[in-house]
């Protein structure tokens, strides 16, 4: 199946200014996902990689760094509102244009940069074993579970789960993954006709819960230095 793997990088970051080209240990956040990507185009996993963004300056970082850049994203397709869907379906209908048809479609974001080129050969490898029109990348969550979790309501604790004060013990539950950011596979005519990129039941692939850092906040990109730094 042709497969074209997207990183997305916008310029605009209202939590960390500047985020995807953030320095990381000398290197721009972006580049952990590039040269895995650069990787697994080498090893023939995928077929394409390119970096979508609407921003000059991360586009030539991309492009020192071996990215193709093939165009750069309309400003409509760059907001703090806008869906990945729509970025990848620009990326899509802009190689179609180009007289090439990708069947599979990868979304690499560059917040969860601990991904490993196995990672996205193992995850190519169920979502075709699936059959599925898509697949997500989770971990498996050891602890948090609706049994502790509430919501607030002024001075109260809303229970999710109506069981939280019965004694319950977490492992008698079902296991729990968490979608981690990392890897989004969806079949485009999938994508095309829904508008969507994960199926209501979509294929699963499980990764280390230590290599699903998503880096939302500070205290994320200080927990990434140092992983990287102590690798």
């Amino acid at each position: 199946m042709p497969t074209l793997a997207i990183i997305p990088a916008r310029g605009g970051s209202k939590g960390i200014p500047r985020k995807n080209i953030l320095d990381i240990n000398g290197k721009p956040l972006i580049s952990f996902s590039i040269e895995i990507g650069l990787e697994a185009k080498k090893k023939g996993i995928i077929d394409e990689l390119i970096v979508s963004t609407d921003d000059i300056e991360i586009a030539k970082i991309s492009e020192l760094l071996g990215a193709y850049v093939p165009f750069i994203r309309p400003e409509y397709l760059s907001s703090d509102s806008s869906k990945s869907v729509d970025l990848m379906i620009h990326a899509y209908q802009y190689f179609i244009n180009q007289g090439i048809e990708y069947d599979t479609l990868i979304l690499l974001q560059p917040t969860t940069p601990l991904r490993t080129c196995e990672d996205i050969k193992n995850s190519l490898n169920i979502y075709m074993r699936s059959c599925s029109t898509s697949l997500i990348s989770c971990f498996k969550e050891e602890y948090v579970c609706d049994l502790v979790s509430y919501y607030k309501d002024n001075d109260f604790a809303i229970p999710l789960n109506k069981n939280h004060n019965k004694g319950i013990r977490r492992q008698e539950l079902k296991e729990l993954y968490v979608r981690n950011g990392a890897i989004y596979i969806v079949d485009s005519k999938y994508m095309l006709e829904t508008h969507q990129i994960i199926a209501d039941i979509p294929a699963l692939y499980i990764m280390p819960k230590n290599s699903s850092i998503n880096i939302d906040c500070l205290d994320d990109v200080e927990m990434l230095r140092w992983k990287t730094k102590n690798k």
